[in-house]
């Protein structure tokens, strides 16, 4: 057992549920709103450079957000008409910039903002990215969260060498693998003292506090030990980012917080109680596990303001952006409008990426709804007291724990939602009115300490425990050598 395992404290005594607050970003031009960088004084061709995210991440303190979640692809939308033209004509996640980069100078300029990192389980090795994490975590003081995806694009598993995609049930079997070795040299391979820094006997690092891991198997090999001391919070704040069965089961066992959507608020509010469910069936808690959304506020103070600034949002909205978005095997603009969606889709019935077809319903009809920025399920359009209203409806209706903000406009947005919606909220006792000095990200989201609660399988490895050499780094016991015994 480690020496100086830290104590968990009892969570923070509760009112009214209280938002987390992210806003959803992406290091490229066009994340999810496709077109609208083209509006006046949108700052989205500027994600190169730094002073971009600095000055985004001194916004988003300044009004009080739990974190920036940094979404991420490794590959291109290429399935839409068979190539990835409309989406680097739109700069659909392309140009795409490595999120965990920029993470260190929004960091540097902050002091509590928090860091959702994604990064995929299935193309590089769990070591490499094991000590990124751990770095990103000690520069941050224990700002950083990881959004754990498998990846979806075809592109993305030929950029690996791979001929196409792995399938979806291997995808989480390896990501769960993954995190097991992760788990171990986060949790298992450093105890909590084992910098000792002994100037006078020049011993910086006690070796029999600091184990390798010697993890063999299906997929992956890894000796160990982990090259980071342990940071602040020793493994990220987990998230993922789901809404399949595979997924749902894996956000159980693994997940604090589950970003997750739905095509309707119903189906958002099932999926919120199949979510708290996985957890306890893994044996955790519901509390142990927190759900978040995208949501799209639109707001002024007035509501013919609000609507107005949606209709300007709504001009500029690009249906094809959102068609390769989705990936779908198939053009619905090359057939007419009165085609039955049975005629044309895949024979699978699949119609893209999120959507499977369950109606005989017509190509005009299944195309209407792309682009069209009123149809996201959490959406508003409306006053400070109208936005509000509908937050306070999605925690305490659906189930939701918090939102990841949806950009139509950068910065306006998240300015307008600081200046117009935050004082209300805070006024409702649903937003903090200040930081906490002291708190990492996952103390800030659960209120219960630096570190994963006992009850996550990840702690089944602190101190050594279930490694195959808890005892920690030795040198060899010299073996005799009978021919200089023999010659002495």
């Amino acid at each position: 057992m480690s020496r100086t395992q830290p104590s968990a404290r009892p969570p923070r005594s509760t009112g009214k549920k209280r938002l987390i607050l992210n806003l959803f970003e992406m290091n490229c031009v066009s994340h999810i709103t496709h077109g609208l960088w083209r509006l006046p004084d949108n700052n989205r061709e500027r994600f190169n450079d730094i002073e971009y995210w600095t000055e985004l991440a001194r916004l988003l303190e300044k009004g009080g957000f739990d974190a920036v979640f940094l979404a991420d692809v490794v590959g291109t939308y290429d399935t839409f008409r068979g190539s990835a033209e409309t989406a680097v004509k739109q700069g659909l996640q392309i140009p795409n910039n490595d999120p965990a980069v920029v993470v260190p100078a929004m960091a540097a300029v902050t002091k509590h903002l928090g860091f959702g990192i994604t990064f995929s389980t299935t193309y590089e090795p769990p070591f490499a990215w094991a000590r990124r994490a751990s770095t990103l975590d000690h520069l941050t003081k224990g700002r950083v969260g990881w959004n754990i995806v498998t990846s979806y694009l075809p592109n993305a598993a030929r950029n690996h060498g791979l001929p196409d995609e792995v399938e979806h049930s291997t995808r989480f079997e390896i990501a769960d693998e993954y995190l097991d070795v992760l788990y171990k040299l986060w949790e298992g391979s450093w105890d909590d003292d084992a910098i000792v820094a002994d100037r006078e006997h020049n011993v910086f690092a006690d070796p029999a506090r600091i184990r390798p891991i010697d993890h063999v198997g299906k997929h992956f090999r890894v000796e160990g030990p982990h090259l980071p001391s342990p940071s602040r919070q020793r493994t990220p704040v987990l998230f993922t980012a789901t809404q399949s069965a595979d997924g749902i089961a894996f956000a159980g066992k693994h997940s604090e917080v589950v970003f997750t959507g739905g095509g309707t608020p119903d189906a958002v509010k099932r999926l919120v109680a199949d979510l708290k469910q996985a957890a306890v069936d893994a044996g955790r808690t519901r509390d142990d596990l927190k759900v978040i959304t995208t949501a799209g506020v639109i707001v002024a103070p007035t509501e013919q303001e609000a609507r107005a600034k949606a209709a300007r949002f709504q001009e500029l909205s690009d249906p094809e952006g959102y068609l390769a978005h989705a990936g779908l095997p198939w053009d619905p603009t090359a057939f007419p409008p009165e085609t039955p969606l049975a005629d044309v889709a895949a024979e699978d019935g699949r119609a893209g990426r999120w959507r499977q077809l369950t109606s005989d319903g017509t190509v005009g009809e299944f195309l209407a709804g792309f682009g069209d920025i009123s149809r996201h399920p959490l959406s508003v359009v409306g006053t400070p007291e109208q936005a509000a209203d509908a937050i306070e409806h999605w925690l305490d209706d659906l189930g939701l724990d918090g939102i990841n903000l949806l950009q139509y406009h950068t910065f306006d947005t998240a300015k307008d939602f600081i200046e117009l919606v935050v004082p209300v909220l805070r006024a409702r006792g649903r937003l903090r009115t200040s930081y906490d000095e002291s708190e990492s990200l996952r103390d800030r989201i659960f209120g219960r300490g630096d570190r994963l609660p006992p009850d996550h399988p990840a702690t089944r490895y602190r101190g050594g425990r279930n490694l195959p050499r808890p005892e920690g780094i030795s040198d060899p016991i010299p073996t005799p050598d009978p021919l200089a015994e023999k010659a002495g």
